[in-house]
C-alpha cells in the first residue's frame, strides 16, 4: 500500500527511540512506538495512519556494559565475568546485574618477578624504580636576582606557618607538604600541554616531566597517608591550602614561569630540610620507626624489611631531583629561552 505525504511526514516525526529501561534479551529491545505529541493528533485525526505506526516495530539498542540480565542469561554471563574479571550482583525480583566488556577491555592480571600477584591499580610495576641516594642535597640556589629573592622570600615566608602549626609532627607535616608540593607539576603540565596544542609544537618532553612530578609526589602522600592518619581539621587546612596555592600558582606560572619553577626550586629545598628533620627524629628514638608501607616497598623497590626511615630517605632524594628539576627550568627561562628548546631530563629520579 503506498504511504501517503502525511504518513511519511508522520514518519519522520516518530523517529528512533532508544530505551533507557527495557527488558533486555540479547542486547536487543523490540517494543511499540510511542508517539506524543503534534504527532499523536494527527495519528487520532487519521486511524489508517495509527494502524501502520503500530505494525511498524522500534528497535532501541542497549550497550550490554548497562544491561538488566534475566535468568536464562546468568549462565554466559557467568563465563563472560570469568574472562573479564567482573563480578555479579543480585538484584531485586531474582535481576541479576553484571559488568560486561562490551567494549574488549579488561583489566590485565599482573604479577611480580618472583610471580606474586600485583596489588596495586594505581601504578604499574614501569612505574616503579629505585631512587637515587647519591645526589647531593646541600646545593642551594643563591638569590641573585630581584626575582629569585622574592621567590625566596616567599617560600620562607610560607614556612613559618606550617613550622607554627605542625611543630615537630613531621609525620603530619611530610602528608600536608606532600598535598601543596603534587600542585606545581600538574599546574605547569597542564599549561605546558594548552601552549603546545595553541602554537601546533612541541614541548621538548617537559609536559611529561611536569606530570610525573606532580604523580611522584601523590605518591609520596599515598606513602605517608599509611603512617600517619589526618585529623579532620588536617583534611580541612588542605582543601583551603591547595585552593589558595592553586590558584596562586596558576596564575604566577601564566605571568612568569621562570619565577613560578624557582619558587617550586625553594620549597624542594625546604622540603630536605623538613625531611632531614624528620630523619633526626627517627634516629633519636622520638619517632618510632615502624615498618616502612607495602606501598612504599613496592614503590621504590625497597627490601622487604625496609622501615620508615628508608622511606623518608627516598622521598628525600626525590625532593632532591625535584629542586634541581625546577631550578633547572627557571634558568632556562632566565637565559633567554623557552623549555622547548631544552630537552627536559625525563626519568632523573
Amino acid at each position: 500500500m503506498m504511504m501517503s505525504r502525511r504518513a511519511t511526514t508522520l514518519a519522520g516525526m516518530v523517529g528512533q527511540r532508544f530505551f533507557s529501561a527495557a527488558a533486555v534479551s540479547r542486547g536487543f529491545t523490540v517494543a511499540e512506538p510511542v508517539v506524543s505529541g503534534m504527532a499523536a493528533n494527527l495519528v487520532k485525526a487519521n486511524p489508517a495512519v495509527d494502524a501502520w505506526i503500530k505494525s511498524t516495530p522500534v528497535v532501541g539498542v542497549r550497550l550490554q556494559s548497562t544491561l538488566v540480565v534475566g535468568e536464562k542469561d546468568k549462565e554466559e554471563i557467568k563465563k563472560d565475568t570469568t574472562k573479564t574479571g567482573a563480578t555479579e550482583g543480585a538484584g531485586n525480583g531474582g535481576v541479576e546485574k553484571a559488568v560486561v566488556s562490551y567494549w574488549g577491555v579488561q583489566a590485565d592480571k599482573v604479577k611480580k618477578e618472583d610471580g606474586t600477584e600485583w596489588r596495586w591499580s594505581c601504578f604499574r610495576p614501569l612505574d616503579t624504580y629505585k631512587a637515587d641516594l647519591s645526589i647531593d642535597l646541600k646545593k642551594h640556589h643563591a638569590p641573585v636576582t630581584f626575582m629569585d629573592k622574592v621567590a625566596y622570600w616567599t617560600v620562607k615566608s610560607m614556612r613559618l606557618p606550617t613550622d607554627i602549626f605542625f611543630q615537630r609532627r613531621y609525620g603530619c607535616r611530610a602528608m600536608m607538604l606532600e598535598t601543596v608540593a603534587a600542585v606545581p607539576g600538574m599546574v605547569g603540565g597542564m599549561l605546558l600541554h594548552c601552549k603546545s596544542l595553541r602554537r601546533f609544537q612541541h614541548s621538548g618532553g617537559w609536559i611529561r616531566a611536569l606530570l610525573e612530578e606532580a604523580e611522584n609526589e601523590r605518591m609520596h602522600l599515598m606513602t605517608f597517608m599509611e603512617v600517619s592518619k589526618p585529623r579532620w581539621y588536617e583534611r580541612a587546612l588542605v582543601f583551603a591550602v591547595q585552593g589558595v596555592f592553586f590558584n596562586a600558582y596558576f596564575l604566577g606560572y601564566l605571568i612568569s614561569p621562570k619565577f613560578a619553577h624557582r619558587v617550586v626550586g625553594y620549597l624542594e629545598e625546604e622540603a630536605i630540610h623538613s625531611y632531614t628533620e624528620f630523619l633526626k627524629e627517627l634516629d633519636k628514638g622520638t619517632i618510632e620507626n615502624v615498618p616502612a608501607p607495602a606501598i612504599a616497598i613496592d614503590y621504590w623497590r625497597l627490601p622487604p624489611n625496609s622501615t620508615l626511615r628508608d622511606v623518608v630517605m627516598v622521598v628525600r632524594a626525590d625532593e632532591a631531583h625535584h629542586r634541581d628539576v625546577n631550578h633547572f627550568a627557571s634558568d632556562i627561562h632566565y637565559q633567554g629561552h623557552e623549555l622547548k628548546d631544552s630537552p627536559a631530563p625525563l626519568g632523573y629520579h
